[in-house]
């Protein structure tokens, strides 16, 4: 693969990151936060940000395409957390493919008039994880090749509806509640729209084919989260002050097109449903070929090949099939705000862990102590909340949140003396500071 410049390195970022979330979670944020909407997507940008303080100094000194593994395995070596963090991670994209089927579908129901019909909603949500698993390589390779037209494509659909939102907005709409029900709220959202930033960590798994990525690399984290923030906060305010509250929670699977209509116009329905279907099936393909698949071979081997290609299964095609019945099963069972909040709280799991892994590491790649043990503070506290949110509203998330984590403990430790496979640090021949060696932290 070509090496990425810095430019390149951020439009990756940036079209990971303002995925498929911000189409289908725009319904479920008006529902939880009303008008504390952009306030909501505010607080989450500057968590991302914290939690990108880690990454970014982890990244300068530990270049590998394992990406959040390769920094917990050097900080705490090979263990059984380290071996379950290795499956929460693979777990992270078999959600995220749930929730970007529940996008697609909602979306092309939605234009059709037919998304009330939960069974036609089932079959298609089967009928499209079939459709990107029958693609297999061949599909993902020609989707690879146009990936930067449909990123461009998708940013301008959401900075047209940004534009020309803004020209209507009703100022009255946008008074934030700051009653303590409504700051809950919008602490709740907050929590949630993690998931929307979630991508800057994905960067850090390309960051063997990124030019000089001592620097590039974390340039890119803060950069592509600054411009997706911007992005989202435009995208919220015109959400909240286009189009009353009672409309949007009526299409919450399709929520920004019909905000499109009071933004734009007649028209502009179907530019956001097309760009939504776009955006969430170019991240559904990203994360089958280009994540799940890397996640699924570092969980299954302990390590990954010397050199690969992201866009194959590495001689593990069940891998495939397992990770696409698992999404598929996951999107039957939970509705979208389920699915968003175990994706979250999979996400936070390996974020506290990142997080943690700077702590024990701070003397050798550096880093402010008191922003390190902020971003912790401020990970188990969103945890709770969402944890906490499911456990009152919405009792099967939170058991597919707490099953997820613990299943994955106890299936971690019958592989593990089953194969007796271990978790392995990356080795890149010639790479300054990759040799496999313990890393000193004292």
């Amino acid at each position: 693969m070509r090496e990425l410049g810095l430019a390149e390195a951020v439009a990756l970022g940036v079209g990971i990151i303002i995925g498929a979330s911000i189409f289908s979670l725009a319904g479920v944020g008006v529902k939880l936060a009303g008008p504390n909407l952009p306030e909501a997507f505010a607080l989450s940008a500057a968590y991302a940000f914290l939690i990108a303080y880690s990454y970014a100094k982890l990244s300068r000194k530990f270049i590998s395409n394992a990406g959040p593994v390769e920094y917990v395995v050097r900080a705490f070596g090979d263990n059984l957390l380290v071996g379950t963090l290795a499956l929460i991670y693979w777990l992270n994209f078999v959600f995220s493919i749930s929730l970007f089927t529940y996008t697609i579908a909602g979306y092309a129901l939605g234009a059709l008039g037919l998304a009330d019909d939960a069974f036609l909603f089932s079959i298609s949500q089967a009928l499209i994880i079939s459709i990107f698993v029958a693609l297999n390589f061949k599909g993902s390779k020609a989707v690879a090749d146009t990936e930067l037209i449909l990123v461009i494509f998708k940013l301008a659909v959401l900075l047209t509806l940004i534009v020309l939102g803004l020209r209507v907005i009703n100022p009255e709409l946008l008074k934030p509640d700051a009653s303590p029900q409504g700051i809950l709220n919008a602490l709740t959202a907050s929590s949630l729209f993690l998931l929307s930033y979630a991508g800057f960590g994905v960067i850090t798994n390309a960051s063997e084919n990124i030019r000089d990525p001592e620097k590039n690399v974390p340039r890119a984290i803060y950069l592509s989260l600054a411009l997706s923030a911007v992005v989202y906060l435009g995208v919220s305010i015109v959400t909240v002050g286009t189009t009353e509250r009672a409309k949007v929670l009526e299409a919450e699977e399709y929520a920004l097109a019909v905000v499109a209509k009071s933004a734009i116009g007649s028209w502009g329905p179907a530019l956001l449903t097309l760009g939504a279907i776009v955006s969430a099936s170019t991240a559904l393909n990203s994360a089958l070929y280009g994540g799940a698949n890397v996640a699924y071979s570092l969980a299954k081997k302990g390590e990954l090949p010397e050199s690969f290609d992201r866009r194959v299964w590495f001689g593990e095609p069940e891998g495939l099939y397992v990770t696409a019945a698992l999404a598929l099963a996951f999107s039957l069972s939970l509705n979208l705000e389920g699915v968003a909040e175990v994706t979250t709280i999979s996400l936070i799991l390996t974020y506290i862990s990142v997080v943690l892994s700077h702590w024990k590491l701070r003397r050798v790649v550096g880093g402010n102590a008191a922003v390190v043990l902020t971003a912790l503070v401020v990970l188990v506290f969103n945890a709770i909340i969402i944890l906490s949110h499911e456990f009152l509203t919405n009792p099967l998330a939170f058991q597919a949140s707490v099953g997820t984590a613990v299943g994955a403990l106890i299936f971690e430790a019958f592989y593990r003396s089953w194969r007796k496979r271990a978790i392995k640090a990356r080795t890149l021949q010639g790479a300054e500071g990759l040799k496999r060696q313990p890393v000193e932290t004292s």
